[in-house]
């Protein structure tokens, strides 16, 4: 069964994009640097972040623009405004080994809908299309919201979880 990723987690690529990860994280009330769009009338603006990251030997070259994010918003799933004028994407940029490429992203919505917000990605690596992946994460609320699918390693996002599970990885199976 497919489960989305919790707004902050990190998700790998495989087979020829291996090393490569990405994460959408930083979801918060703001508004846009540039003004608000008129478009965007009536609805409360938000941000988010997408990082792309590049633990590979090789360099990437990494493109997301406003065609490959989609962010629905309330329990129906309702479309969310993103904002291109105010938004930062990647544009053909190589992500070398050890890098990472950040978006900051602008999006409007009713509020009444940000307490569930589903955010979903496709990167577009050396001409290729990745797998689509998805986030679910919630705005004004003491904890997120996300669906029964939830992963359960989520809340292990810590440097010392990070370390430990290296560790772990290293030593392989059956050591203590």
């Amino acid at each position: 069964m497919y489960e989305p990723n919790v707004v902050g987690d990190w998700q790998e690529y495989e087979d020829e994009h291996a090393g490569l990860r990405v994460r959408v994280h930083g979801l918060e009330k703001a508004e846009p640097p540039r003004g608000r769009d008129d478009a965007a009338e009536g609805l409360i603006y938000f941000r988010f972040r997408v990082t792309i990251e590049n633990r590979a030997a090789e360099h990437f070259g990494i493109h997301l623009e406003d065609g490959q994010i989609d962010i629905r918003v309330g329990s129906d799933g309702e479309s969310a405004f993103l904002d291109w004028r105010n938004s930062q994407f990647i544009e053909g940029f190589d992500v070398y080994p050890l890098r990472r490429a950040t978006a900051v992203l602008f999006a409007a919505a009713a509020e009444d809908g940000l307490s569930q917000v589903d955010i979903q990605t496709q990167l577009k690596v050396d001409d290729e299309w990745t797998d689509r992946y998805l986030w679910s994460g919630g705005i004004g609320l003491h904890e997120p919201v996300v669906g029964v699918c939830a992963r359960a390693d989520s809340a292990m996002e810590s440097i010392a979880a990070q370390v430990t599970s290296f560790l772990e990885s290293e030593a392989g199976p059956g050591a203590s």
